[in-house]
């Protein structure tokens, strides 16, 4: 819910930005400013670019057109420095705080150090007033205490990665849990006599590799928002890999996680296509069985999902076990 409602608070935030830009722009255009045009405009395009205004401009090319943005506001307001207007050269206050949000570290100080050394060559004019050097303790200032900040907001991650329970990208609980949680979901099925099942669904694209692209990662907190819509308040879903997550189906049993598999396929992929992404998604199932623990139980799915996509992807397999009148070994896994 805390998620939630930064998410909310931040998308307010980032429209009222916009329209103040805006209402500036209009104004500056009234008297002819034409640089603080330009400046407002840049800056509302930048705020409207990024994740904070809309989930979706997460991805790549957006991200991409906010650095874009970001850069030519800075060289608007070092422009600025030399033309006027003397108000919106105090408007470089801003840049160290979008260059640490929207840059690698690295960039980020390029940028900064840049703005910082057009600052003090303009302080050292002869023609420059006074103002200038408060310019520069003012923008020293600013720059330290980004730099807190970003100290600050790096420690934390550390410290918070351990006890972390949800995937910051996908908002599925964390793999560390899964081992215990579905051991209490087995140890409760077995007392209760009910069935339980699991799933694991897989993007049919890079099984080879360890990084998926850049524009599938950006579709992850979509597919993330989609599970979580798919299922009931009582069961649960795990991000296991970068490109797989496993769903725990308390009381459901093999067919009817089946069925759910199929529906949830479907539905991914159609989010697949509308995001002009041409790839497909398997599905393995496993029902509980007498003797299957916690690793037993996710071998399966993972064998139920690793036989549907060797099939060529784009399917639903179920996992069993071959009985003694199938004429092999009892206990022999089958995939169906």
């Amino acid at each position: 819910m805390a998620q939630m409602a930064d998410k909310f608070l931040l998308s307010r935030f980032a429209r009222l930005g916009c329209l103040l830009l805006l209402g500036l722009a209009a104004y500056a255009a009234v008297i002819s400013s034409w640089l603080s045009v330009s400046a407002a405009l840049t800056g509302a395009a930048l705020i409207w670019t990024t994740p904070a205004n809309n989930p979706d401009h997460a991805r790549p090319v957006w991200v991409n057109i906010s650095r874009v943005m970001a850069v030519a506001l800075t060289g608007f307001l070092i422009t600025s420095l030399w033309t006027g207007p003397v108000s919106l050269t105090h408007w470089l206050y801003v840049v160290p705080l979008v260059a640490f949000a929207l840059f690698p570290i690295a960039w980020a100080a390029m940028l900064i150090v840049a703005c910082m050394v057009a600052v003090m060559v303009t302080a050292l004019m002869p023609e420059a007033g006074p103002g200038r050097h408060q310019l520069v303790s003012s923008l020293l200032l600013t720059i330290a205490l980004t730099g807190l900040l970003v100290f600050l907001r790096e420690y934390k991650t550390r410290q918070l990665a351990p006890l972390r329970r949800t995937d910051e990208l996908t908002q599925a609980a964390s793999r560390d849990y899964l081992s215990a949680d579905l051991h209490k979901e087995i140890q409760r099925s077995e007392r209760e006599g009910t069935d339980m099942a699991i799933i694991m669904v897989g993007l049919d694209t890079h099984l080879s590799d360890s990084d998926p692209d850049a524009d599938i990662k950006a579709i992850l907190p979509r597919i993330g928002r989609f599970l979580h819509s798919q299922l009931r308040d009582f069961d649960s879903y795990y991000r296991v890999a970068d490109l797989q997550f496993l769903i725990i189906l308390p009381g459901n049993t093999t067919a009817e996680s089946a069925a759910k598999a199929e529906q949830i396929r479907k539905g991914l992929k159609a989010l697949l296509v509308s995001h002009e992404l041409d790839l497909t998604v398997s599905a393995g199932i496993a029902g509980l069985n007498i003797g299957d623990d916690a690793d037993s139980l996710q071998q399966s799915a993972a064998n139920a999902l690793r036989r549907a996509q060797q099939q060529g992807g784009n399917r639903v397999q179920s996992y069993s076990a071959w009985s003694d009148r199938s004429g092999t070994k009892t206990g022999e896994p089958r995939l169906d």
